[in-house]
């Protein structure tokens, strides 16, 4: 990807900049469109930020009509459109294109209505995820996803990627958590997908949507369900000093029907880096530490931790420790949610991977990242939602060095083509974009690919919104022979166009 091929650039949209400027502005006050090289700097990239790209325009709409008005303007002109929420994604999903117009939709930023009878929260989609949880936790609600950036990444990036986080191992992912969603889509349809119900009728639109990256709709409102606060909660903290016994002690974890509320290893390259960013009392002498959470009620949490303790030291467990009060719980884990901000100390950059595994691999998996990490003379921390095999191998990089780019894009290539073969998945929660786009011919064929582009030419015939993620450059896959275009007879949509 460092030659990182996006659709063509329109070069008549290009000169008819002071136009489509003039136009917009019926729809949008002046200071709500930004054109200036200085105004629209930050929109450059998402937090995937080895790539950069500055929009034509940067839009910021205030209300769904406004939003309806300008895809609709967009679509008629053949303008294309890059949605953008808070801009924490690690795909690329957000970049923007030279020709476009970028939605930045960081002013639906207000929750609507707390629906406490129904146990549901009605919301903007800039509302960061954190913010649910904290609008809500005096009544003793709670909204269960939680990413490791929660206290920034906004509700609507969530529903495009379908997010997870560490609890995401006994109460779901985005995709569980949501009742109902608000979408306009490329023509300017406003459409509403589910409610505040469980279930609606009819095709699953909420669930095709959820995790479609930006390319089907603009989201304007979500409605998510909220739990009530478990009455309590304990976490071990467990050191291993081999990653395999670790691996061992989740298999068998699961295996007897403990589903803890979050399940996390890191291993100790992160674990050192962690403890030294957060001091969270880590086991930093093992060569793996994992936190098993578990909640319910009093009785059942103090017969699952000892359950729990004895698996541990079954598989030989070098520590174990338990939280003796909330607060040393709270500790424990933003230990772990900060793991990533404390790469920072071990590399000027770092690329965040992520691939999805069978539980039972993932020791295997994480010795071939150890081999690759010596092939490439590259340094890799990792840390797993060890519970549903979600791994996220960190590789430290310079990003100002092309080679060591070349050699990072590489060698997160390698890690997720190798979480296929074992019978994962390319992404868990952060999605495809464009890090993982040419990477969709390892788990896709010709005809799962061209049916997923179906449906995206259903809703935007002429691939102007998001266009460029998510689905491969096919002609170059046909010519490496990851798919086959039959005697040049097999017609793929055009999308994108390059």
């Amino acid at each position: 990807m460092t030659n990182l091929q996006m659709p063509k650039v329109d070069k008549s949209i290009l000169s008819s900049k002071d136009k489509i400027t003039s136009d917009l502005n019926q729809i949008l006050k002046s200071e709500n469109i930004l054109s200036h090289e200085d105004e629209i700097r930050p929109y450059e990239t998402d937090a995937l930020a080895a790539y950069k790209q500055k929009p034509l325009l940067v839009v910021l709409p205030e209300t769904v009509k406004q939003v309806s008005e300008i895809l609709m303007y967009c679509n008629e002109n053949k303008i294309k459109v890059v949605p953008r929420g808070a801009g924490t994604g690690l795909s690329g999903g957000a970049l923007p294109l030279a020709d476009c117009v970028l939605l930045g939709m960081g002013k639906f930023n207000k929750i609507l209505e707390i629906d406490y009878q129904n146990k549901c929260v009605v919301l903007q989609p800039c509302v960061t995820n954190l913010a649910i949880t904290n609008a809500v936790q005096d009544k003793k609600f709670y909204y269960a996803p939680d990413p490791s950036s929660q206290i920034a990444c906004s509700i609507g990036g969530n529903v495009a990627e379908n997010s997870g986080g560490v609890h995401s191992l006994k109460y779901g992912a985005t995709t569980n958590n949501l009742l109902g969603i608000q979408v306009v889509l490329m023509d300017g349809t406003i459409a509403r997908f589910g409610g505040k119900t469980l279930d609606s009728e009819g095709y699953d639109l909420l669930g095709l949507m959820t995790g479609s990256e930006g390319l089907l709709g603009v989201i304007t409102e979500v409605t998510v369900k909220i739990l009530k606060k478990p009455e309590v909660a304990k976490a071990a903290l467990i050191g291993f000093s081999s990653i395999e016994d670790a691996g061992q002690c989740v298999s068998e974890i699961i295996a007897k029907g403990i589903i803890p509320a979050g399940m996390e290893i890191m291993d100790k390259a992160l674990t050192k880096a962690t403890n030294d960013y957060s001091k969270a009392g880590y086991p930093v002498d093992a060569e793996a530490m994992m936190i098993v959470e578990l909640d319910g009620t009093e009785t059942e949490v103090s017969e699952l931790i000892k359950r729990v303790e004895d698996i541990a030291k079954k598989n030989k467990c070098s520590s174990i420790k338990i939280n003796k009060s909330e607060e040393e719980r709270l500790k424990f884990w933003a230990g772990r949610k900060a793991a990533f901000p404390a790469c920072g100390d071990l590399a000027p950059d770092y690329m965040c991977m992520d691939g999805s595994i069978p539980r039972g691999k993932l020791a295997e998996v994480l010795k071939e990242i150890q081999r690759l990490s010596k092939k490439y003379e590259l340094p890799v921390a990792n840390a797993f939602h060890a519970g549903d095999g979600n791994l996220h191998p960190l590789i430290m990089f310079n990003a100002n060095d092309p080679e060591q780019l070349r050699k990072t894009e590489e060698f997160g290539s390698e890690i997720l083509k190798y979480c296929v073969k074992v019978g994962g998945a390319l992404t868990g929660e952060h999605g495809v974009g464009i890090e993982k786009r040419e990477l969709m011919c390892e788990a896709f064929n010709n005809t799962d690919i061209k049916q997923q582009i179906d449906i995206k030419v259903a809703l935007d015939p002429n691939s102007l919104l998001n266009p460029g993620k998510v689905y491969p450059i096919l002609r170059k896959c046909a010519e490496e022979g990851r798919v086959h275009v039959h005697g040049g007879k097999t017609k793929f949509p055009d999308i994108p166009r390059f």
